[in-house]
């Protein structure tokens, strides 16, 4: 199992996570694209990079707009690997 990050934790390293905010027990971020096949497009990449780190991100996709929440079910809160797979996501939306 791993390790539940503290509040402090969590905010100290959304500092070097551009877009991600945390509330409610997750990390969140809202991604906007050009339409809805772009959209799709990098969640698609998501999904690949998501399955190599077994950790899913829970996702919403409408039209060109994908929102995104991460936490690690199994523990019950935000841990490293959410954090692992968010800057996996800004690197592949970059």
């Amino acid at each position: 199992m791993r390790t539940i990050l503290s509040e402090t934790e969590i905010q100290t390293k959304l500092k070097a996570l551009e877009g991600w905010t945390y509330n409610e027990g997750a990390i969140h971020t809202s991604l906007e694209f050009n339409d809805f096949k772009d959209a799709f497009s990098v969640m698609t990449r998501i999904a690949f990079e998501a399955e190599i780190l077994n950790h899913h991100p829970n996702w919403t996709n409408v039209y060109n707009v994908l929102q995104i929440s991460l936490s690690t079910h199994d523990a019950n809160g935000v841990t490293n690997i959410d954090f692992e797979l968010a800057k996996i996501i800004n690197e592949l939306v970059d």
